[in-house]
């Protein structure tokens, strides 16, 4: 059967199937249970009612059991009929109202088991926590052990232990919608925003009839966001295309799109790159990723390198599970793999979100105790890379209704979501059901809720130091801790422009790197900053040509010693690589101190720094002909040594071509 995108996660309302079978079958049931009153005037009614059920004329039929629960209220089993009338009517929200009723006025026996399990699951269907709890334990007392559903039953009623008691201690606020001009289509959802939070993608459906696109809201300088616009006639087609993510630096586009020409599965992904303002046309990311089943619900890590999705592929743990690929250095994307329990269980595991810092994971699951149906759980990645425990996200964020994706900004302060719009209605069925309006939420992120590492990052363009024309780079982020790439993007060839995200408590080097240009080395230490602000920095690049030179900011002494210190490695290894890479290049490393201390000891210090670096790169394979140490002692300053941050800035190690 043929699943769009968003019937994965949003699943929305009560599904029952409506028809003059279900009702004959219920009248079937359910008759003979029903014990003949004594009053003459109850058993006339009754009688009535039996005879309009066999004639098919349901309405009527509760039209008489209204009149018999009117005049004879104590009579439980004819509200038990009418409940089974109203349900296999659609009309689950009175039949809820009519079992509740008549169980209250009937001998708490095992004969009325099914009508307790159907109490049970109408109840926590409306969130009525509380009668559906009562019906669960009632169950529990009477039911044989051979009773369907009995293991189900057990389940739910833990269900209600937890969510009266999620309600009972709220985290955070209760998701807002979106003011206008958002939510202006009968269905959104998917919310997806890049890590400067500037734009925000969503699938959008104009009507219920209308396919699936992708749309982009970009944010006005009032901090709303703007009318939402097709994201480009390259990605939308008269197939659906929906469930879309979005790298941090909107510049790596993933979606989902059904039922396309050559396509592998009836749900595919599809993959499409910007450069400038066009997206290129969507290519389909393969086997290695897609299955011959649904494969959907992406979302991207921060640089776009390692993909979440879900799928209902054979072998998995459930109906639907979690998977995840990533990028390899020849283009391709690894095969993907189920990411294993504790994250996946025996139910529907789906609509994964990784927050921009890579550590937390979030998705939505009904193989966990919750506030029932699908609810948002959290997850953290352990040092092994594997995860921990998922943890529910609690009221209001869960409720009774199936929760969709959820999004949580860079900064770890405004989340989004999607959720079908309120109404007083009864839900009538799964048409009705299907046809109520989804919205786009936003909520402000509580703590227990955020991503374990807050994210920032810095963006800004990339340029040809003598031309000033913008380039195409690679910009690359190790964290010096553990000298592990943690970020890997590349800078818009016609723009210059990159986005790189950078979680608090870390010390990172970045490298930006082109053809036939310098290595430029920074650093980023948040690992006891406080302030965590964006920055903006333009990064000029360095032909390699003989007389240029370049600061390597990520060389590290103790005070007045010459010994690289361990988080030294990785610009000395990003060192080798350039060494490597341009092998008739030779190189001077220079050495330079501020002014404390004396003139000589300097010399000697910065002599001694810059030769600790020849002797690393010598030790590893890189000839010794082509290197060459000098220290300058205090000499050519960058700065005035007035302050300590003037000092610290002429206290360098520089590599000139030679």
């Amino acid at each position: 059967m043929r699943r769009n995108t968003m019937l994965g996660a949003l699943r929305l309302g009560v599904m029952c199937v409506l028809g003059l079978t279900a009702a004959e079958t219920a009248q079937a049931q359910l008759t003979p249970k029903v014990q003949t009153p004594t009053n003459t005037k109850a058993r006339s009614l009754l009688e009535k009612a039996q005879q309009q059920t066999k004639e098919r004329d349901f309405v009527k039929a509760v039209e008489t059991l209204n009149q018999l629960n009117e005049k004879f209220p104590s009579f439980g089993e004819a509200f038990l009929l009418k409940g089974s009338l109203l349900k296999a009517m659609g009309d689950n929200r009175n039949a809820m109202a009519a079992y509740r009723d008549g169980l209250g006025k009937v001998p708490l026996e095992a004969v009325h088991a099914s009508e307790y399990q159907l109490l049970g699951d109408l109840a926590l269907s409306y969130g009525d926590y509380q009668t559906a709890l009562d019906a669960y334990k009632n169950l529990l007392k009477v039911a044989p052990k051979t009773q369907k559903n009995l293991a189900k039953s057990q389940r739910q009623l833990l269900t209600c232990e937890f969510a009266l008691d999620a309600i009972k201690h709220p985290v955070g606020e209760a998701p807002v919608a979106l003011p206008a001009p958002m939510n202006a289509f009968k269905f959104q959802y998917f919310p997806a925003l890049t890590a400067d939070n500037r734009f925000l993608l969503f699938t959008g459906r104009p009507a219920a009839s209308s396919g699936e696109d992708l749309y982009v809201s970009r944010q006005s300088k009032d901090g709303g966001m703007g009318a939402p616009v097709p994201i480009s006639p390259a990605i939308n087609s008269s197939y659906n295309e929906g469930a879309g993510s979005i790298s941090g630096d909107g510049k790596t586009l993933v979606f989902a799109s059904c039922d396309r020409p050559k396509a592998i599965g009836n749900c595919d992904l599809y993959i499409s790159r910007r450069t400038g303002n066009n997206w290129s046309t969507p290519v389909n990311l393969g086997t290695n990723v897609n299955s011959t089943e649904w494969d959907s619900q992406p979302s991207l890590s921060a640089d776009g390198r390692t993909l979440y999705f879900t799928s209902t592929r054979r072998g998995g743990q459930g109906q639907e599970d979690i998977y995840v690929s990533t990028l390899q250095p020849d283009g391709n994307w690894s095969m993907a793999q189920n990411v294993g329990t504790p994250v996946n269980t025996a139910g529907k595991d789906m609509a994964p979100f990784i927050h921009a810092s890579g550590t937390t994971l979030y998705y939505v699951t009904d193989g966990l105790v919750g506030m029932g149906g699908l609810d948002v759980f959290r997850c953290e990645k352990n040092a092994n890379n594997s995860w921990s425990t998922p943890r529910n996200l609690g009221y209001p964020l869960n409720t009774f209704e199936n929760e969709a994706s959820l999004f949580i900004t860079s900064d770890n302060q405004k989340g989004f979501c999607s959720r079908t719009k309120a109404s007083d209605e009864p839900m009538g069925g799964y048409r009705l059901a299907r046809e109520r309006p989804v919205e786009l939420f936003s909520f402000a992120v509580p703590p227990p809720v955020k991503a374990r590492e807050t994210s920032t990052y810095t963006q800004g363009r990339v340029f040809d130091a003598n031309t000033k024309k913008p380039l195409k780079a690679e910009v690359k982020l190790y964290d010096l801790d553990t000298d592990v790439l943690t970020q890997f993007v590349t800078s818009d060839p016609e723009y210059g422009d990159y986005t790189v995200v950078l979680n608090e408590g870390h010390h990172y080097a970045m490298y930006a790197a082109a053809d036939k240009y310098l290595l430029k080395s920074l650093s980023f230490d948040y690992s006891s900053q406080r302030t965590f602000d964006p920055l903006s920095l333009d990064i000029y690049l360095e032909p390699v040509r003989s007389g240029r030179s370049v600061v390597l900011n990520n060389l590290f002494y103790d005070t007045n010693k010459y010994e690289l210190k361990p988080q030294s490695r990785t610009e000395l290894n990003r060192l080798i690589e350039f060494l490597r890479q341009y092998r008739d290049v030779q190189i001077e490393v220079s050495g330079y101190t501020d002014n404390v201390g004396s003139p000589e000891a300097n010399i000697q210090l910065s002599q001694r720094r810059a030769q600790a670096v020849v002797e690393y790169l010598s030790s590893h394979g890189i000839s010794s002909n082509r290197l060459r140490s000098k220290g300058y002692g205090e000499g050519h300053p960058l700065a005035a040594n007035d302050t300590e941050a003037h000092r610290q800035l002429n206290r360098r190690i520089e590599l000139h071509i030679l």
